[in-house]
């Protein structure tokens, strides 16, 4: 049986348009997804759209269109930009399809039959831009303690979910298993959270329609929440498909995202599928935000980073980078144009994009750009050939952490090893005396070697500039197997390889 594994974005609410937030968690699943197809897994990789609730149906009424036609119109701004980005999702769920609908309905009847869900009559503040209900006393100065707008109060029968029932099977599970809420930051907030004691949750509305009703009392619909997370299992076909994508891929691996919504993802998703009987993921992570300049990015500032425009500017890759590269995962961090110049110049163009261009340029000039054989090792190669193996291993121990820009560090200690490698062996000094041959021939074979690996480890952050670099080393090995960047010295002498373009230009600041 292969190995599989399943992760997930949230699902990105059709109220809003594409941000660099929205980018940066589908981004990075793209990386842990492509890293891990080049470790052998099988991997399910999913993202989508929620489209249902009060707020989508109050900005189509304002926009003079259907709450359908509204999504219709940012869904394809999300998948356009997916496309751009170079995103390798499996699947792109929307809340509005009705494999979603068909699958909502059939949990929510498999809790209620369960004795979860009972009708009562609702009344509490509401926020509509957050979506969530608030007691009194949790609201500040009658305002939202999330977004800080003003709330509603809402009266109405509504149907409830015994919530309060599974308080202590989340506390005991989160204990059990440390790893489940990630960064740990995160985890001690949701179990401060859930020993305050958890109230039954309401879980129907009837003041607008704009949902799926729920089923045997089509005058309520489904709370936005219920229905949106639920899209992590009725992608894989649940219920229908049970011993298909369901029974292959359930639970997650991991769910990726925003620190703003991890509430929802590890207390009621949670406590969601215990009702429903259902295993729980296995680990969600909750990355930081980013601040513009300094400052919260709003749009009352003008100050939103828009990625297409990222792109444009700087390539897809250098925008892949930068993302991944300048703040460790889970913690917020500040965009500027000038931090993303500073990278470019200094890591792709000097470091990464140096290291390629001398070294098939001096294979070029000295070997007529073919391989030579890689002769018997001196003490300066083989303490530099070892360096790969052992960075290897620790970019894999990184990637089950999701730490990103560690992951990257590993990477371009190599790249500097390299260009000091260069610089400790003097191909240029050895190139003066024909004796020297053979000790030069094995220099440049450790170096285009070198260039090799750091290309197949490259692959999942810079998909495209991995594939560059192995087309101008003539490889014939795709960068969808990480396979190769275990083993030292699979590149064939012999082989002609090209004299490389510059990978990235420097950008004048």
């Amino acid at each position: 049986m292969s190995k599989r594994f399943y992760i997930t974005t949230p699902i990105f609410y059709v109220n809003d348009v594409p941000h660099i937030g929205h980018a940066y968690t589908t981004l990075a699943c793209d990386v842990l997804a492509r890293y891990k197809r080049a470790r052998g897994f099988e991997v399910f990789f999913l993202t989508g759209t929620d489209e249902h609730g009060q707020k989508v149906e109050k900005a189509a009424l304002a926009n003079g269109e259907t709450p359908l036609e509204l999504a219709d119109r940012v869904v394809k701004r999300f998948q356009a930009l997916w496309d751009k980005l170079d995103i390798s999702y499996t699947d792109f769920i929307r809340t509005t399809q009705e494999r979603h609908k068909n699958g909502v309905q059939d949990f929510f009847r498999r809790v209620q039959d369960r004795g979860d869900i009972y009708l009562g009559e609702y009344e509490d503040w509401y926020c509509t831009p957050c979506e969530t209900f608030w007691t009194e006393t949790q609201l500040l100065d009658g305002c939202c303690p999330d977004c800080g707008r003003p709330t509603e109060k809402i009266k109405e029968a509504s149907y409830f979910f015994r919530m309060s029932a599974y308080q202590q099977a989340l506390i005991e599970h989160i204990e059990a298993n440390p790893d489940f809420i990630q960064p740990r930051s995160r985890r001690n907030e949701i179990l401060n959270f859930v020993r305050e004691g958890l109230r039954d949750l309401s879980i129907s509305r009837t003041s607008f329609s704009w949902g799926i009703p729920v089923p045997g009392d089509e005058r309520h619909v489904i709370y936005v929440w219920f229905d949106a997370l639920t899209n992590y299992i009725t992608a894989l076909g649940y219920p229908k498909d049970e011993d298909g994508d369901f029974k292959a891929f359930w639970p997650a691996d991991v769910h990726v995202i925003g620190k703003d919504i991890t509430r929802f993802h590890c207390v009621y998703w949670p406590t969601f599928l215990m009702a429903a009987g259902l295993p729980l993921p296995k680990k969600v992570f909750a990355h930081g935000w980013w601040t513009v300049e300094g400052k919260k990015m709003s749009k009352s500032l003008q100050n939103v980073v828009e990625p297409n425009m990222l792109i444009d500017r700087y390539g897809i890759d250098a925008i892949r980078y930068f993302l991944l590269r300048e703040v460790p995962f889970g913690l917020d961090g500040d965009f500027s144009h000038s931090a993303l110049v500073h990278r470019i110049n200094s890591d792709l163009a000097n470091d990464l994009g140096n290291l390629l261009s001398r070294s098939t340029a001096m294979l070029s000039k000295y070997f007529d750009g073919l391989l030579p054989e890689a002769a018997a090792p001196e003490g300066v190669d083989e303490a530099f050939v070892a360096r790969f193996p052992k960075a290897v291993r620790e970019m894999d121990e990184q990637m089950v952490e999701l730490a990103f820009n560690k992951a990257l560090q590993t990477i371009w200690s190599l790249v500097g090893a390299a260009n000091k490698y260069i610089d400790d062996t003097a191909p240029w000094a050895l190139a003066k005396d024909p004796a020297d041959r053979p000790r030069l021939g094995a220099v440049m074979y450790n170096l285009i070697e070198a260039v090799r690996v750091i290309a197949l480890l490259v692959g999942p952050f810079m998909p495209g500039t991995a594939e560059k670099i192995l087309q101008t080393l003539r490889c014939e090995e795709a960068i969808s197997s990480l396979a190769g960047g275990d083993r030292w010295g699979l590149m064939k002498p012999g082989t002609c390889v090209d004299k490389a373009a510059p990978l990235f230009p420097r950008i004048e600041e």
